[in-house]
């Protein structure tokens, strides 16, 4: 089973990514995780990355496709796997559909305008990469290796705003493109975390 999971930033998809990665037992592929270890780490390919997330732009599609191609040829991929982050435009999309067969695509819809708030919110772990949300968490301790909780230059409210913009005008076609292809599912993001979740395995299950 080979999913996709769509949907604006803050919409939910790596937290539905997980848990579904953990029930089918397929891995979750986050193009988002595997750019942010390259900037850490600091490779040719992070810094390059990073130059463009700061301003809120997508990363060059021969960069993220690269990434990708390669981790769906490792083993632990032959029975499934889960994209988070990819693709993000259409001529993404048509790359992947050259090396890989997808199965079902979720778009989890949400309200555009609680987004920014919810985003620039987010804090994370500088050294675990644990996250959390100010009106939930207010230490500045990671509560899970006592790293320093920083915000991410691409959580800031005027990169965020910059991102939806980009979504809107990028990604949004992958809607209609896979629509097009009928594996599209649209699932609603306004509800709770577990309802979400629920109405994926609902889908999968028919």
């Amino acid at each position: 089973m080979n999913i996709i999971l769509l949907g604006a930033p803050g919409a939910g998809k790596g937290t539905q990514a997980v848990k579904i990665a953990e029930k089918y037992k397929i891995p979750h592929i986050s193009t988002g995780d595997i750019l942010r270890k390259n900037i850490k780490d600091g490779t040719p390919i992070g810094l390059k990355a990073k130059a463009y997330i700061d301003k809120g732009a997508l990363v060059p599609d021969e960069v993220v496709i690269e990434i990708v191609k390669n981790r769906l040829n490792e083993a632990d991929c032959k029975n499934g796997y889960l994209l988070d982050g990819f693709p993000r435009t259409v001529p993404q999309a048509v790359s992947l559909d050259e090396f890989a067969k997808i199965d079902i695509v979720f778009n989890i819809d949400i309200d555009l305008n609680i987004l920014v708030d919810r985003l620039s919110g987010r804090r994370v772990c500088a050294s675990c990469g644990a996250t959390y949300h100010v009106t939930s968490y207010s230490s500045e301790i990671c509560s899970q290796c006592n790293g320093n909780i920083i915000q991410r230059n691409d959580d800031m409210p005027e990169t965020v705003r910059a991102r939806l913009k980009t979504y809107t005008l990028q990604t949004q076609p992958l809607i209609s493109y896979y629509a097009d292809k009928n594996i599209l599912v649209n699932i609603d993001g306004n509800t709770s975390i577990d309802k979400v979740f629920e109405d994926i395995v609902e889908v999968l299950k028919r």
